[in-house]
C-alpha cells in the first residue's frame, strides 16, 4: 500500500510516514480509484456496425450489438437493433429486439418492436410484440403478435399446450 502512495505523491508520503497516520491516509485515496474504473467501461456502448451501400454480403450475420444495413444481404441477420436503410435489400430472415425498416426485406421479420417507415417494402411474415406501420409502406404477408417473437419455439409452445388439453 505504501509503495503505491509513494509513487503517486512521494513528497507528501514521506512526510506522512514520519507521522503515525499513514494507514488512514492511504485507505482514503484507495477507495476513489476503483470508482474511477467502474463507470467508464460498462457505460460505453459500441457504435452500430454499418454495411455500406456498395457492400454485398452472402451469409448469415449474428451480433448482440446494433447493425445498420445500407447494402445487400443474402442470408439471415440477428442483432439487438437492426436498421434497414432505404437503399438496402435483405433476402432472408431478420431477428432483432428492435427492427426499423426503411428499405426492402424479402423474408420473415421477428422483433419485439418492428417499425415500417413510409419507404419500407416487406415481402414476408412479421412476428412481433409491437408494430408500427407508417402510411406509404408496402407490405405483403401476415402479421402475428407474440409475447416472445424472438424464439421460433414460442409459436409451437401454445400448440403443445393445446394438444394435452384436447
Amino acid at each position: 500500500m505504501f509503495s503505491k502512495s509513494k509513487i503517486n505523491d512521494p513528497g507528501q508520503k514521506q512526510a506522512e510516514t514520519d507521522s503515525a497516520t499513514p494507514p488512514a491516509s492511504t485507505s482514503a485515496p484507495a477507495s476513489p480509484k476503483p470508482a474511477e474504473y467502474k463507470p467508464a467501461p460498462p457505460k460505453a456502448k459500441p457504435p452500430a456496425s454499418v454495411l455500406s451501400a456498395d457492400l454485398h454480403v452472402t451469409g448469415n450475420m449474428k451480433t448482440t450489438g446494433d447493425i445498420q444495413v445500407e447494402g445487400t444481404v443474402e442470408g439471415d441477420i440477428r442483432a439487438h437493433l437492426l436498421t434497414i436503410g432505404e437503399t438496402a435489400t435483405i433476402k432472408g430472415e431478420v431477428i432483432a429486439d428492435d427492427v426499423v425498416v426503411n428499405g426492402r426485406i424479402v423474408g420473415r421479420v421477428r422483433g419485439l418492436k418492428v417499425r415500417l417507415t413510409s419507404t419500407a417494402r416487406v415481402e414476408g411474415d412479421i412476428i412481433h410484440k409491437t408494430i408500427a406501420i407508417e402510411s406509404g409502406a408496402h407490405f405483403e404477408g401476415s402479421v402475428q403478435r407474440q409475447d416472445d417473437p424472438l424464439n421460433p419455439s414460442s409459436k409451437s409452445a401454445p400448440a403443445g399446450k393445446a394438444n394435452p388439453a384436447a
